[in-house]
């Protein structure tokens, strides 16, 4: 740090305070009785302020710039605007010892020695708060919320806005140590308030806000009369007894001396947001300094290391931006990095820190050693066992323990000194003298190699990676390259400050200077490009550059030595410069220059890099056939530009090496058929066709399916013509193909009448189908769109698709619910079996829904297809079987309907006869098993309901005993429990007329018959009517053997011969009366049975089977 004094004046009384305007550009003094403002720029007396009748002793300006204040031993204070004009004033009891602006509400504080007054604009009065003490100093807070008081009897007082005290700090000294300065830290960085105390018992204590120290009192040595902080609180001022101005360091470390005076300093100030000091003294001198921070760090490959607020170095890591920081509490002089060695010289000690571990990432150190003695050095220099001191001319190597091990005295100043590494032990450096000589010496060697001696002196120097080359930065800016075993100079660049070599590669260094960073790659001309500041190191593609004090990784990309290198073909070293770093534009355009210059392995690194998988696969096939024996280059570079999309270029090679072919492939691969028709020219007519193909693929592909159709049948291919127009559903293009192509095109007709179809036009369909004569298909697609009456006209002129007409058609009747209709189709198919299925699942469908009647009539109708069935001789014995089994359900269902709909509807539609005598048939006919649906319960309860209305009282008795042992319905429990108790009243007997007579055999039978429907006697089946369920006047009988049913229709229709009979009325007449007298004696024939009469005329003596029957006469 160095002080640069700017100006000075002198004023003709002490100056106590000063105070800067906000923005810097004024400098108020108090001096005298007057107040001076000076012009900051050059300390220019602007004006002089009188106001005041006595000493002033303090002045303090408004943050906001507009008033400032200044208070005198009149005890008055004055506010004055920015203008310089008084605009008011106040007094106190006593003189005016310290005034201070709030830098929030810019309330003004004004301290006396008795009393302070606070005084706001807002304020016509100022409002005063009487004092224990003198007070000599006063601070504000940051935030504005509390003002600190400085009291000569050693006791801070802190009070709110108000005045009222909230913390009273009593210090150790008491009144031996009055204070003389406060001042709270403007640090925003701060997590607490922290106030600095200056006393005249000389030392610099530090407080929070809450009244508790923060670490221990630091000793002065002089009176302190001022105290000071920079404007963001990184450094404190200090001025008094000892007739100079010194710097501390925030936490009170002692860094240095701004300007020594020839009295004692009563005030100093920062100027805003700067590094400019100003000083008043007792003599009346005012000093206004610059003070410069000069950078003090250390570079070795990416680490940094550099020193912070005077008593911090941090070390970073360039690549990582790691950062760590070691505290020395120490005023750091020096700084030196090398390998895992950092020396750090402090006034009194040298520091050698190490880093814990080997990892190049570690950034944790640790203390090695300490040399504790004070050195007076220019350059610091660390080995790894060393540290090397520059004194002058003299270079010294001590040891860790600060054993001096070997000295070297130099011709002329050295300038420049840097370690190039080497053994631990026996590292060598590098120095630049100022008379131009550039030495090489080894830490365990006394002798200095002179490497070689220019005329200029020495400013900057680096070595190449391998020692070959020498850079030298000399003192006119120029940049000069030696090589170091010939001494020879290679070249030399103008405008460099710094020079640096890139450790990864031999030919390349960098160097800067005016604002410009320059790339030098070989003996190529210089890349340039704008960057500030000096270039310390060079390590791939990362430029270390130090702009004002930070130390930055810039990233460069090697493009334009690259580029330089690929100009001349230089591949390889083209590819040496891009693993330094280079964007991946970059390393394409690496790869495909040296794949055009077929240097493969070099592109195929390239290509790598930039994770092109597809030039790799190129550049792994070239090479595979390269190890078959091919070595037509021509043809490997056609397949390179192919990729590349030089598209001629790859024909022109591919024609020169003789594979036309290949061209021809490429240009239809790429769908640039007209230039494959210009390169084919007037060809092979097959070649023509098969370009023409592969363009209304690809125009299909590109989705414009008119052109490709239009192509499609221009080149014959008409199946893909049709294939494009039916998925697109343009119709009128199908017609127009099918009906120009020939009939014995079967499959693109195939395909057309397909397409007609799903397109919905069965018409053109049929057409086609018809072209082709393919009637098959033709009635297919009249069963697909159901249009039956074609499809039967066609089934009547070709009988053999009937099955392909007829089964469909039924079960699309069967899908609509048209069941019947749907078994007389399947019927009408000959699918018996799918006919039965259909009517015995509409049957067992019936019977689930309780449709009765409709059951009945579906197994009438099964067994109506049973008899058809039963022609076949191999199957009449089974269906005949079922014939009868189907027509007895039909019998039943008939009947059930009626005693269903009698329980379960409110009205019954049927005489009560007819239902008695129908409860009766089924329950004579349920004597085995009970089909699915019908109830005996329902039967047994119509039964006793109606034999109880009709007189058959014994035969209701028996239901009601009958339904006492079933499960019945909750609906018919009381009907039934009613009906068994009051039929117990009727006598126990049936009514003779509903007893039935058999008509064969004339044998009256009981109600209620175990044998069934049939006679106790005879056992003849009773014949029922299907409405009233009565037994009708039928009787079965059977034919003799060889009388056919024919003759026994004939034989049934004659009329039975009649015996004469004898008129057996006598009629007797007198004169008074008329008398008739009847005969009794009659023929032994006219008693004879009628329907016996005619059995014998018949001639029937035995019963055979037969199904005629016939009505009884008489």
């Amino acid at each position: 740090m160095r002080a640069v004094l700017t100006w000075r004046d002198k004023a003709e009384q002490c100056v106590y305070d000063l105070a800067f305007k906000p923005d810097g550009t004024q400098l108020i003094l108090a001096a005298g009785n007057r107040l001076l403002v000076y012009d900051t720029s050059d300390g220019t007396l602007l004006q002089p302020l009188k106001g005041h009748k006595d000493t002033v002793y303090c002045v303090a300006y408004a943050k906001d710039g507009k008033r400032f204040a200044s208070g005198s031993a009149d005890k008055s204070v004055i506010i004055w605007t920015s203008k310089l004009e008084g605009i008011l004033k106040y007094t106190h009891n006593d003189s005016i010892q310290c005034v201070s602006y709030n830098p929030v509400t810019h309330q003004l504080a004004s301290c006396s020695s008795s009393d302070f007054g606070l005084w706001s604009p807002e304020q016509k009065s100022v409002s005063k708060h009487k004092s224990s003490s003198k007070i000599t100093c006063c601070s504000w807070t940051n935030d504005g919320q509390y003002l600190a008081l400085g009291m000569f009897s050693g006791v801070i007082s802190i009070r709110n806005r108000n005045g009222e005290e909230k913390v009273k700090i009593e210090r150790p000294g008491g009144s031996l140590s009055p204070l003389w300065s406060i001042c709270w830290s403007p640090s925003r960085e701060e997590h607490n308030d922290i106030l600095a105390v200056a006393d005249w018992g000389q030392k610099l204590s530090f407080y929070q806000l809450s009244g508790k120290q923060i670490g221990k009192d630091r000793s002065l040595n002089f009176d302190p009369c001022c105290l000071s902080y920079f404007t963001k609180g990184e450094y404190i001022l200090l001025g008094g007894s000892d007739k100079q101005v010194s710097l501390f360091t925030k936490d009170g470390v002692r860094l240095g001396t701004v300007g020594e005076q020839n009295s004692w300093v009563w005030t100093c100030k920062v100027k805003p947001d700067s590094n400019y000091v100003v000083v008043g003294c007792q003599d009346g001198t005012i000093s206004f300094y610059q003070l410069i921070f000069s950078t003090v760090h250390g570079l070795y490959k990416d680490r940094y290391a550099y020193r912070d607020s005077m008593t911090d170095v941090i070390v970073q890591h360039l690549i990582t931006e790691q950062k760590v920081r070691i505290k020395c509490k120490e005023l750091v002089k020096k700084i030196a990095i090398y390998k895992n060695r950092l020396a750090i010289q402090l006034p009194e000690k040298i520091l050698i820190y190490e880093l814990y571990s080997d990892d190049s990432l570690d950034m944790r150190y640790r203390v090695k050693e300490k040399i504790v003695r004070k050195f007076e050095c220019n350059l610091l220099v660390v080995c790894a066992d060393h540290i090397i001191l520059c004194q002058e001319k003299r270079l010294q190597c001590l040891s860790f323990s600060g054993v001096k091990e070997r000295e070297w005295q130099m011709e002329s100043l050295i300038r420049y000194i840097k370690v190039i590494g080497g053994p631990p032990g026996r590292e060598g450096l590098l120095v630049g003298l100022k008379n131009g000589q550039i030495l090489k010496i080894f830490v365990d060697s006394l002798f200095a190699i002179v490497l070689l001696k220019q005329a200029t002196a020495v400013r900057c120097l680096d070595m190449s990676a391998s020692r070959n080359k020498l850079a030298v930065v000399d003192e006119n800016d120029t940049c000069l390259v030696y090589d170091i075993h010939t001494k020879e100079l290679l070249f030399q660049e103008p405008n460099a400050n710094s020079v640096a070599w890139n450790t990864q590669c031999e030919d390349m260094l960098c160097f800067s200077g005016g604002g410009y960073l320059n790339i030098k790659a070989s003996t190529f001309p210089v890349h340039q490009q704008k960057l500030q500041g000096f270039v310390v190191g060079y390590n791939g593609s990362r430029i270390f550059c130090l702009h004002a004090f930070s130390m930055s990784a810039v990233e460069v990309p090697q493009s334009a030595p690259m580029y330089q290198y690929l100009d001349r073909k230089m591949f390889r070293e083209a590819y040496q410069i891009a693993c330094l770093g280079v964007t991946d534009t970059d390393w394409r355009e690496l790869a495909m220059e040296a794949l055009e210059g077929l240097e493969f392995e070099t592109a195929k690194k390239a290509f790598t890099r930039v994770q092109d998988l597809r030039y790799l696969e190129l550049i792994n096939s070239i090479e595979e056939r390269k190890k078959r024996g091919e070595t037509n280059n021509d043809l490997f570079l056609a397949d390179v530009f192919s990729y590349q999309g030089k598209f001629h270029e790859a024909a022109r090679l591919y024609k020169r090496s003789g594979h036309e072919n290949l061209a021809l492939d490429m240009y239809t691969d790429l769908r640039m058929f007209e230039y494959a028709k210009d390169f084919l020219g007037s060809g092979d007519p097959k070649e023509t066709k098969m370009l023409i193909t592969k363009q209304a693929d690809w125009a299909r592909n590109i989705n414009e399916p008119k052109a490709a159709v239009e192509m499609y049948i221009s080149a014959g291919e008409h199946s893909k013509a049709i294939e494009i127009s039916g998925d697109h559903g343009w119709v009128d293009t199908l017609i127009d193909i099918a009906r120009k192509l020939d009939k014995a095109e079967r499959e693109p007709l195939l395909m057309c009448a397909h397409y007609f179809k799903k397109l919905d036009n069965p018409g053109y369909a049929a057409e086609t189908y018809l072209k082709i004569g393919d009637l098959k298909s033709l009635v297919h697609l009249h069963v697909d769109t159901q249009r039956w009456d074609e499809a039967f006209a066609l089934g009547e002129k070709h009988p053999e698709f009937k099955d392909d007409i007829y089964v469909p058609y039924a079960q699309w009747l069967a899908e609509n619910d048209r069941f019947e209709e749907a078994q007389k189709a399947f019927h009408k198919a000959g699918r018996q079996g799918e006919a039965v299925r259909v009517l015995e699942q509409l049957t067992h469908n019936a019977v689930v829904e309780s449709r009765f009647n409709d059951a009945a009539y579906y197994y009438w109708m099964l067994s109506m297809q049973c008899l058809d069935i039963a022609q076949d001789p191999a199957q009449k014995d089974v269906m005949l079987g079922k014939f009868h089994h189907f027509q007895h359900l039909a019998e039943l269902y008939h009947g059930y309907h009626a005693i269903q709909r009698y329980t379960e509807e409110p009205f019954s539609f049927h005489l009560p006869e007819t239902l008695f005598n129908i409860s009766r048939f089924l329950l004579h006919s349920l004597t085995k098993d009970t089909p699915l649906g019908i109830s005996k319960v329902n039967t047994l309860f119509t039964l006793a309901k109606q034999s109880k209305a009709l007189g058959a009282y014994k035969l209701a008795r028996h239901a009601y005993d009958k339904l006492q042992g079933l499960q019945t319905p909750a609906r018919f429990q009381k009907s039934i429990e009613l009906g068994s108790l009051t039929i117990r009243s009727k006598p126990f007997q049936d009514s003779e007329e509903l007893v039935p007579l058999c008509y064969r055999c004339s044998t009256n039978n009981p109600l209620l018959n175990n044998l069934g429907n049939v006679c106790i006697n005879c056992r003849q089946p009773f014949v029922f009517s299907a409405s009233s369920y009565e037994v009708l006047h039928l009787v079965e009988f059977y034919l003799e053997e060889g009388i056919t049913d024919e003759e026994a229709v004939s034989l049934i229709d004659l009329e039975a011969p009649r015996h004469k009979r004898e008129n057996k009325w006598q009629e007797i007449a007198s004169n008074t009366s008329q008398t008739l007298r009847l005969d009794e004696t009659l023929d032994s024939m006219g008693d004879d049975d009628p329907f016996t009469a005619k059995l014998s005329f018949e001639g029937i003596c035995e019963v055979g089977r037969a199904g005629q029957m016939s009505p009884l006469e008489g």
